[in-house]
């Protein structure tokens, strides 16, 4: 029995906030197994709650010096759980809803067409045109398409208003349409891409 076994939760984290890895490991040992079963009834898949709980103690430890000093840990670490599974449900929604437009436009295509285009080309002309973009407008588009925020999250995150946030990304998704249109037959897939 280590001496951190006899610590309460709120000398743990007062530890912890001093980067002690001891601390860190007696919270791990006391909450992982706890935290894995509430968010395993939230996910009911092993493999991405164990993914979810690693995150979460991995943020717990990167974040230490942020945690507020008088907290009820179980409670902070529920809370932190439900937020990272919530938003693993959100990403993983929106993943579902762009492979199924995806597939719908597959669907419809003729096979020439399909046979004519080169993902590998097509992903690098998109990315070219991204990367091309004013940078504030580039930074608005990649949080909007690549890490999925929501207009409100990117306008809270970047400090200016949910309308300049959707004004910027419909521009953007102008432009990369347009100068992919004057490249070819690409941008019809590319209309599925930026939906």
């Amino acid at each position: 029995m280590t001496i951190q076994n006899r610590l309460s939760d709120q000398e743990l984290v007062a530890l912890l906030k001093e980067r002690n890895q001891a601390a860190f490991t007696e919270i791990y040992d006391r909450y992982w197994r706890i935290m894995y079963g509430h968010v395993y009834k939230m996910l009911l898949d092993e493999e991405e709650s164990k993914d979810v709980i690693q995150e979460l103690f991995s943020n717990l430890w990167i974040n230490s010096d942020r945690i507020p000093d008088q907290l009820n840990l179980p409670g902070y670490l529920y809370i932190m759980a439900k937020n990272k599974v919530l938003n693993l449900i959100r990403r993983n929604k929106f993943q579902t809803a762009y492979l199924n437009s995806l597939s719908d436009f597959i669907t419809e295509a003729s096979t020439a067409t399909i046979d004519q285009l080169n993902e590998r080309d097509l992903a690098m002309a998109i990315e070219r045109e991204i990367q091309s973009l004013p940078p504030r407008m580039k930074q608005v588009f990649e949080l909007s398409r690549k890490e999925n925020l929501s207009y409100k999250e990117i306008a809270d995150r970047l400090g200016t208003s949910e309308e300049t946030v959707k004004k910027q990304v419909h521009n953007s998704i102008k432009s990369i349409k347009h100068h992919l249109k004057e490249s070819g037959g690409a941008a019809v897939l590319l209309l599925t891409f930026l939906r």
